[in-house]
């Protein structure tokens, strides 16, 4: 596991000030220095460079619909575009319903059971919705309230129901960059492993652009909104000893077609290499 913490660098964000809301929310701001880890890599060049951000958000901001996404690179740096624009959650969430029910277990002193094993593994691998529900009816708002604090979340809200919560990119990629700390318990390693072991046919987006070069650890999700057609997508990669975050989040897109492009072509330009001074994108 990753120790120290990381650095989160706000001048590209635009965050400003920002409370976790909803029912049994903390009060005030939460102090984002708690629990952060600094990551050292010594002379190595950061991943993504900044030129690849500036490239990833010239595409972005030429997509049909709204696109935000930020990063936490492998110097543990946080840069974001858009990345204080609340969206409705849809899916991504339920990597939040994962970590409230291991820190419910692991607070009570229950034992991971075989139908618990069961919800929670449908929930992520399939991103089943049924599963989502009998998870929330157990952690409430309370529980993923409690995870965004410990996340240090700042814009996150929600209000009786899991899908409807409101999340930003920024705030996403805090939550997917303190994975490690979040999956409270004796269970985080199989807890990493089901959010590593998502369905073929879930895996697009930053999984295709990272090909074989890094591990994922990632949840979508999409739905229909009246602007058009959410997609999301939220991914912690590792590759020996570095890891970075990337959360792209969409709304208005055209088609749920065109929303996976979207999210694979900023993933593309934050992850493709550059040769001879000119970065190459795969086709699409």
């Amino acid at each position: 596991m990753l120790s120290a913490a990381l650095v989160l660098a706000s001048a590209d964000t635009g965050d400003g000030p920002g409370t976790v809301t909803g029912a049994g929310a903390s009060s005030g701001q939460p102090k984002l220095s708690a629990g952060l880890e600094r990551q050292r890599w010594g002379s190595r060049a950061s991943i993504p460079s900044a030129a690849a951000v500036r490239g990833a958000w010239s595409y972005a901001r030429h997509r049909g619909g709204a696109v935000s996404f930020a990063v936490v690179d492998t110097a543990g740096r946080l840069r974001a575009r858009r990345g204080n624009r609340r969206f409705v959650s849809a899916s991504v969430v339920k990597a939040m319903l994962l970590a409230a029910e291991l820190g419910r277990l692991e607070r009570n002193g229950l034992a991971l059971d075989p139908a618990t094993e069961g919800l929670l593994g449908a929930m992520i691998r399939f991103s089943d919705n049924d599963a989502a529900d009998s998870i929330y009816l157990r952690v409430g708002d309370a529980g993923l309230i409690e995870v965004a604090r410990l996340a240090g979340m700042r814009r996150f809200a929600v209000s009786g129901y899991w899908a409807n919560a409101q999340v930003t990119a920024a705030d996403m990629a805090r939550c997917f960059s303190r994975l490690s700390r979040l999956l409270a318990g004796p269970h985080r390693d199989w807890a990493l492993a089901l959010l590593g072991s998502v369905v073929k046919d879930q895996r697009w987006g930053v999984p295709r652009a990272a090909g074989k070069d890094w591990r994922v650890f990632f949840k979508g999700g999409w739905r229909a909104t009246e602007r058009g057609q959410l997609v999301h997508q939220v991914a912690l990669l590792r590759t020996g000893d570095r890891q970075l975050v990337i959360a792209v989040l969409t709304d208005g897109q055209p088609s749920r077609l065109y929303g996976i492009h979207t999210v694979r072509g900023v993933a593309d330009r934050l992850l493709a290499p550059v040769a001879a001074g000119q970065t190459v994108f795969p086709p699409r």
